[in-house]
């Protein structure tokens, strides 16, 4: 009993393991077509102005990767974007995004 248990186990974390590597490898070639895209649609500077987003807010530079590729896609902004205008949809996001925090002190 003990030995089917291990074999039927085994066969399930083989399984996993295989799924696993495929969703990875799904990831990588969908991250290369999308660097591939940023690769034509942007100017050096921008690029990496991106890459630096996306090593200080990962999730936010994933939103404007997409952004881009849409808006470059369906033709409504000038290819190559260069890295001002990538620096005015950042203020954009940000003024969209950002709450400021006021603390009021009450004295009696």
């Amino acid at each position: 009993m003990s030995e089917s248990y291990d074999a039927e186990l085994e066969e399930i974390k083989k399984r996993k393991l295989l799924e696993l590597q495929r969703k990875m490898e799904e990831e990588k070639q969908r991250r290369m077509q999308i660097e591939a895209i940023l690769r034509r649609i942007l100017t050096p500077e921008a690029r990496s102005r991106l890459a630096n987003l996306r090593l200080v807010k990962p999730e936010l530079a994933n939103i404007v990767e997409q952004q881009l590729i849409t808006l470059a896609q369906s033709g409504r902004v000038p290819v190559p974007i260069t890295d001002n205008f990538l620096k005015k949809l950042l203020a954009q996001i940000y003024e969209q995004t950002h709450r400021e925090t006021h603390i009021r002190i009450l004295r009696k």
